[in-house]
């Protein structure tokens, strides 16, 4: 479980991205802060039990910028993932954003669609450190770069959409060993579709394929994470 730390000075953006969060599977919402000071107490002075793995952070607060609190953070070597969620749309900015090490940058207004995409793209990004921990192949590298970057820049093949590519991959992770039809019914997607996802994580190494046998007749095929 992702846990996950709002920062917004809007009561009703705070709202909204908690409804967000608790539609998405994997993540969780450990504590809300309507400004930077709050939100830096709670990541440094008075982290919430368990936490805190990703900040959704607003740019323009009242007694700061999610700037100079990102700055904090990195000053105090505070590696959290960070995705940036404002209306503040300059370049400089985001370039500035972007060198301190923002997964994300959503610019409001945003649909729930969107939303979801870029935290399957977090999640995603999530299973790939994990998978990669110690050290990382140059493919583990490019799929962790890859994997925190907007969907346009993300190679799938054809007939393949990253952010369901994001979802199997993180159920794939989750189970340990899971089947076609397994996939599918936990994600809501037909079989044929998963088990093409299933296939392409497979032929990319991230999966192994073996048999298992349940009685008579054809063997059905698993696939384990590796």
């Amino acid at each position: 479980m992702i846990h996950t730390l709002l920062v917004d000075d809007d009561a009703l953006t705070l709202e909204l991205h908690r409804d967000y969060i608790e539609r998405l599977d994997g993540y969780t919402v450990v504590g809300e802060c309507s400004g930077a000071r709050a939100a830096l107490h709670a990541l440094i002075e008075s982290p919430p039990q368990g936490g805190i793995d990703l900040v959704l952070l607003d740019m323009t607060m009242p007694d700061g910028t999610g700037l100079d609190l990102l700055r904090h953070l990195r000053a105090r070597s505070i590696s959290v993932d960070v995705i940036a969620i404002t209306a503040v749309r300059d370049a400089e900015t985001v370039r500035q954003m972007a060198a301190l090490g923002v997964v994300q940058y959503l610019v409001k207004p945003f649909t729930f669609s969107t939303f979801r995409e870029r935290l399957d793209q977090h999640r995603a990004y999530s299973a790939q450190a994990v998978a990669a921990a110690g050290q990382a192949s140059q493919a583990e590298i490019d799929a962790l770069l890859g994997a925190s970057r907007p969907t346009g820049s993300i190679k799938v093949p054809k007939g393949l959409s990253a952010s369901s590519l994001a979802r199997v991959t993180s159920a794939a992770r989750t189970a340990g060993v899971l089947s076609a039809s397994e996939a599918a019914e936990q994600l809501g997607m037909s079989r044929v579709a998963a088990r093409r996802y299933l296939e392409h994580l497979a032929d990319e190494g991230r999966l192994e394929r073996a048999a298992r046998y349940r009685g008579r007749g054809r063997p059905e095929t698993e696939y384990r994470w590796r």
